[in-house]
């Protein structure tokens, strides 16, 4: 199986006309399949907030790491007070870390805190993760973060990120991507970037990010019902894009989009 995906690795890099350093003469290779998903704290177009539905969606794609935007966790009514990073966890088997962007008091004493933000599942081990909040331009805009796990994918760690940048400022989104670009800067492991950036590919801020990162997504994302703009991404670094696709969905007011890579080390 290693041999196949070096061989298939050799292959897509001549085509692409790059080539594997003199260094990497035995890269172990694996395949990633990688989901970005802003979920709306799980509301669909129809207004139904429903875990169980978009489990199973997230369920149908395979993907080994999933990273999820506007994600609840005992924030209120229109989530029914859940913790939806933990339940959707136990409903797909994997592991989850959680960003909590905004973290606000219970709604009575003893109960567990109101907090919003982003999330990261994974089908492989998480070794270290951490979040780190975002600057903004004006004061009173929402709290974002960068969202980060260190995922062992079966010998090869790879650093997952996934954020949510601010949506009605650019200036905003400059700082922002300023901060996430100097995280992938300092990464040791391949990097693979997912999240809701709220711009379309020809702003400054996402050139700022693909400048660094590899961008080989197509296809709008954006309102789900008849997308028109695409303002979400998986973008990786020291990682080979094969797939990339828009998925519909009944599950929020984004459409997901799903991403196979080959990541590798080399001993």
């Amino acid at each position: 199986m290693r041999r196949s995906l070096f061989v298939l690795l050799l292959a897509v890099l001549a085509m692409a006309g790059l080539t594997v350093p003199a260094s990497a003469t035995v890269p172990v290779v694996r395949p990633l399949t990688v989901l970005s998903f802003n979920i709306h704290h799980a509301a669909g177009p129809d207004g139904v907030t429903d875990l169980d539905r978009l489990a199973a969606e997230i369920r149908r794609t395979r993907a080994d790491v999933i990273g999820m935007q506007e994600v609840d966790r005992h924030w209120g009514e229109r989530s029914h007070w859940a913790d939806q990073p933990a339940e959707l966890a136990r409903r797909l088997g994997m592991h989850v870390v959680y960003g909590a962007n905004l973290d606000e008091e219970p709604p009575a004493a003893g109960e567990p805190r109101r907090q919003y933000g982003t999330a990261i599942l994974s089908r492989y081990p998480i070794l270290k993760w951490r979040n780190t909040p975002l600057p903004m331009a004006r004061p009173g805009e929402e709290q974002r973060g960068l969202l980060e796990a260190v995922v062992n994918v079966a010998g090869v760690h790879v650093r997952a990120m996934t954020t949510h940048f601010q949506h009605n400022n650019a200036e905003s989104r400059q700082l922002q991507a300023e901060v996430v670009a100097d995280a992938v800067r300092t990464s040791r492991e391949p990097v693979v970037l997912t999240g809701d950036l709220n711009a379309t590919p020809d702003a400054p801020e996402i050139k700022t990010l693909t400048a660094l990162l590899s961008d080989r997504g197509r296809g709008a994302t954006y309102p789900v019902e008849d997308p028109v703009s695409r303002i979400d991404y998986v973008l990786t670094r020291d990682a080979l894009p094969l797939y990339n696709r828009v998925l519909p969905t009944a599950s929020s007011d984004h459409r997901p989009v799903l991403a196979t890579l080959l990541v590798w080390r080399t001993r």
